[in-house]
């Protein structure tokens, strides 16, 4: 196959010797269900590569059906790293953590003459190895009983007044963010506590750093190559559908059984479960909450969980690999990948066209709208114009006329009501309300 010649032309062994230093950092993109971590396993045999995860949820021990982790026989077939070595319990692992780490392991992996594959996941932890985007505040070691975590601390406290005393000290970043955002408030607070520098100003610096644009600073890596995996839309929905009976098959709701007793059962117990931090996040896991608690009748459903990342000004190269039609695999999406990879390590420029993204030279990335439905600030035209048009967005404004329909609804029988008991107070024989409403 064209495939299999196309691998037969690069290198192989323990590392790519003899070719260019400047190796690319392979990473594929995609929405849920476009096969990111097939692609990934084959580039990965096929080149002697190591794959790095950057998924949120798959950093935790456990919950491996719920998160989709790659089976035991696949991580053996091609060498894995960043999965299931944070402890579940743990709620204060950040995506700087997941940077340092990951950033480390790339290094080694290029130090050692092979490719690392970064397959996502989760745009903000792709974009911390993309970019020099984050902040870095204290060192602290993972899983260190006496390590304090200011920004948990900062969560505890009332949102208004946090949002208030961020005002006060970085009013820029206040600006942009909603006081209820106490995640992102207390994140903001942490770093001008703890460095002295307000995080505006740290990403300013970034911003305005050789190589640096609109996502960030420089780029981290010198030679990064981006493949995108896209598919209709309808056969993502059916790959997804079909995935969830697979995981059902595969036996999720033991999964989460044993999940909930050995971890969260206690927490609600007490009434403190969080399904705001830490893996309890975990796309599915609190959506079965009622389930578990219950051990009642419940619809699993798992979120399609788009990998909201796209190509614009300043970044990379983008290269479009079409995967809606699975019987094309090796001829649409492997033979062009591998083709496209080549290119890189040999320092050439693919033969593939890039993703070409419109871009208005008008935009605004840094407008300011105010989302009353969702009681969310969205900054940037681009992200507004993608958020009125989400899925959530449109749930919450149908939901809030329903709840606007049932308030006048209630409204209209307390009236009548009210206006019943003066007419049979006055003796009136006319006593149906709603008429004496409608005809008013």
């Amino acid at each position: 196959m064209a495939a299999a010649t196309a691998a037969r032309a690069l290198p192989r062994g323990p590392g790519l010797r003899g070719l260019p230093r400047s190796l690319p950092l392979v990473v594929i993109l995609g929405a849920t269900g476009t096969g990111k971590s097939t692609l990934a396993l084959q580039l990965g045999q096929r080149l002697g590569g190591e794959i790095v995860s950057a998924d949120s949820m798959q950093v935790y021990d456990g919950l491996d059906i719920i998160t989709n982790k790659v089976s035991a026989q696949e991580q053996k077939m091609c060498q894995h790293h960043m999965i299931s070595f944070v402890d579940p319990l743990v709620t204060n692992y950040t995506v700087v953590d997941f940077r340092n780490r990951a950033t480390s392991l790339i290094e080694d992996i290029f130090s050692r003459n092979k490719i690392p594959i970064v397959v996502g996941g989760t745009n903000y932890y792709i974009e911390s190895l993309l970019w020099k985007v984050l902040v870095s505040t204290k060192p602290q070691e993972m899983g260190s009983e006496n390590t304090v975590d200011r920004k948990l601390e900062l969560e505890k406290e009332d949102s208004h007044e946090l949002h208030k005393r961020l005002s006060q000290v970085d009013p820029e970043m206040a600006a942009k963010l909603h006081p209820h955002d106490k995640r992102k408030v207390a994140r903001s607070l942490q770093v001008f506590e703890e460095t002295g520098i307000s995080h505006s100003e740290f990403l300013h610096r970034q911003h305005t750093e050789e190589g640096g644009g609109p996502l960030g600073g420089p780029l981290k890596f010198p030679n990064p190559c981006i493949l995108w995996l896209h598919a209709d839309q309808t056969v993502l929905d059916e790959r997804l559908d079909k995935r969830v009976d697979d995981m059902l098959a595969a036996g999720l709701l033991e999964e989460l059984r044993d999940f909930h007793r050995r971890y969260n059962q206690k927490f609600v117990s007490e009434n403190s479960q969080d399904y705001q931090h830490g893996i309890f996040q975990s796309i599915g896991f609190k959506e079965f909450h009622e389930y578990l608690i219950t051990e009642g009748k419940c619809t699993p459903e798992t979120s399609n969980q788009l990998l909201k990342k796209g190509p614009g000004p300043s970044v990379p190269p983008v290269y479009g690999l079409e995967v809606s039609d699975v019987s094309k695999w090796e001829e649409s999406v492997l033979e062009p990948a591998l083709e496209i990879v080549q290119s890189f390590i040999q320092g050439h420029t693919p033969a593939a066209t890039p993703v070409k993204m419109p871009y208005n030279e008008t935009e605004n990335k840094r407008s300011y709208h105010m989302c009353n439905f969702c009681d969310r600030i969205i900054i940037g035209d681009r992200e507004w114009a993608a958020h009125i048009k989400s899925k959530s967005h449109l749930h919450q404004v149908k939901k809030r006329r329903l709840d606007a329909q049932a308030v006048n609804t209630s409204e209209c029988q307390s009236v009548s009501q009210d206006c019943n008991k003066e007419l049979k107070e006055e003796g009136c024989p006319r006593q149906n309300g709603p008429e004496l409403v409608s005809s008013s």
